[in-house]
């Protein structure tokens, strides 16, 4: 205890035990094993850094990005839409084997709770309403066992493919206990990986830290951008290479169309020799509020849509698509050497950004207070940080309505809502059915077109919903050519049997 005062006094911050006295013992046990977690010695760079950052923030000039900026070149890009379908072909061939050789990983970002949502628990135990009342977490656990399946079954070699789960503070214990109630899902438990990252203290504006509560001090997760250090502190980098994983497939929790370990993506970025790529959508407009993957002055990195001005956001080509268009949708590709390198090297240059936030905390009278301003700084890195040291950096832009319908707020916002990705889902489903030669009725019975490009706006109430033991993307639903279903539907293994039957 003497040595953890000594350090909070040196580094201007002996106001974190000023309730000491009125704790209990236990109180006491659990704010010193809390305490012993923080970095004390870099604790006084931590706040004196935040303060700075956030003051030089608010007062700086926007950077002037235009003279060095310009879009991924087109040797770096691939894309669904107009890459020749034989390369095409030939990315899903190289991807599935590397899936085949138990060369590829998943790695999921879980740090983050459902606190947009309205809920206390990690995200990925959401369920958004869906006809099985599967969670994100069960989704994507299917769509590994499906795609073990499908590279076996083309290449005759069984295979893992290894899933990374980075959680926090915050989300491990309650990821861990979800997996283990529902037996992870049909993945054998030594596959799935689970590690935390590092937690950060909050700050206030003079560079003190907060306290949310007489023996609490407010804690956050230090970004997505946190996953290299955890790399490092957890020995996963040693795991991988025991494993013999060479790519990693690295990806948001809260994308419910996320292709887990896509052979399509992986073989692309396999077949260009890259250490790093990045999936991206096209932007839907010039005013989209999503970051840009291009290049400044030559070097790869993710621009936020803030600092594009207008009139260059709103460039076109001569084709008349949007030169600044590779939205950026946390869906990205690494080496492990890559991997290695920035854990190794790099780790160290990246520079936290500054997000100012309203952090409940107690007064110097023990109150509690829920600010209505911003009170706090919270230091973040983000996973694409990385981007400009790499060496070779791709871009494979796919299509929207089949790979990103993110969940980031509860029902009743304008956009990434449950019903949104619910409906994205299904509607996918749906054109996967009509795509298959099935006839689709909703519950009235009446007939429903289902086009290439529908959406879940054409269609909201569809409810065919396809697991994803039966089929990953849209393959494998020959059993449905010349059906006639009738919604809710629902095909999983058992209804597939007896389609055939």
């Amino acid at each position: 205890m003497s040595q953890i005062r000594t350090a909070l006094d040196g580094s201007g911050q002996a106001h974190v035990l000023r309730f000491w006295p009125e704790l209990g013992s236990e109180q006491q046990e659990e704010f010193l094993r809390e305490l012993a977690q923080l970095d004390l010695p870099r604790l006084e760079e931590h706040c004196r850094a935040a303060a700075e950052a956030a003051a030089a923030a608010s007062c700086a000039p926007d950077r002037d990005l235009e003279p060095n900026l310009e879009p991924v070149p087109p040797e770096s890009m691939g894309s669904v839409r107009t890459s020749d379908p034989d390369c095409l072909t030939g990315w899903e061939r190289e991807g599935f084997l590397q899936i085949s050789r138990s060369r590829v990983a998943v790695l999921l970002l879980a740090g983050g709770q459902g606190t947009r949502l309205g809920v206390r628990y990690p995200k990925g135990m959401f369920d958004v309403g869906l006809p099985s009342g599967k969670t994100l977490y069960q989704i994507q656990a299917e769509r590994i066992l499906k795609i073990q399946q499908l590279a076996e079954s083309r290449l005759g070699s069984k295979c893992t493919v290894p899933w990374y789960i980075m959680t926090s503070e915050f989300t491990l214990k309650p990821t861990q206990t979800f997996f283990q109630e529902n037996a992870h899902f049909g993945l054998r438990p030594s596959n799935v990986v689970m590690f935390e990252q590092r937690m950060i203290p909050a700050v206030t504006f003079d560079g003190k830290v907060i306290l949310e509560g007489k023996g609490k001090i407010a804690m956050a997760p230090d970004g997505n951008g946190g996953l290299y250090q955890a790399l490092e502190d957890n020995g996963v980098l040693e795991d991988m290479e025991r494993r013999g994983v060479e790519f990693v497939h690295v990806y948001c929790v809260d994308n419910i169309l996320v292709k887990m370990a896509d052979p399509l993506f992986v073989g692309f970025c396999v077949a260009k020799g890259a250490d790093c790529g990045a999936k991206v959508v096209e932007k839907a407009h010039p005013a989209e509020p999503v970051g840009v993957v291009c290049r400044v002055g030559g070097v790869p990195q993710v621009v936020e849509y803030s600092e594009i001005r207008p009139e260059t956001a709103r460039l076109r080509g001569s084709a008349g698509e949007l030169v600044y268009s590779a939205g950026n949708i946390c869906n990205h590709f690494f080496t492990r050497s890559f991997l290695q390198d920035v854990v190794e090297t790099f780790k160290d240059q990246l520079k936290p950004h500054v997000a100012l936030k309203k952090v409940p905390f107690v007064d110097s009278c023990g109150n509690q207070v829920k600010p209505t301003e911003p009170n706090g700084i919270k230091m973040e890195k983000f996973v694409f940080d990385v981007f400009p040291f790499s060496r070779s950096l791709v871009v494979l832009e796919v299509q929207r309505e089949d790979e990103f319908s993110p969940l980031k707020n509860a029902d009743g916002a304008p956009s990434d809502t449950p019903s949104a990705a619910r409906n994205a889902l299904l509607a996918q489903h749906c054109r996967w059915a009509a795509a298959a030669g099935a006839a689709l009725l909703d519950e009235q019975g009446n007939g429903i077109q289902m086009l290439p490009s529908s959406s879940a706006e054409n269609h909201p109430a569809l409810k065919c919903e396809i697991s994803p033991l039966v089929s990953y993307f849209g393959e494998g639903l020959e059993l449905l050519k010349g059906k006639t279903i009738r919604t809710p539907f629902i095909l999983d293994g058992a209804a597939a049997a007896e389609l055939q039957a």
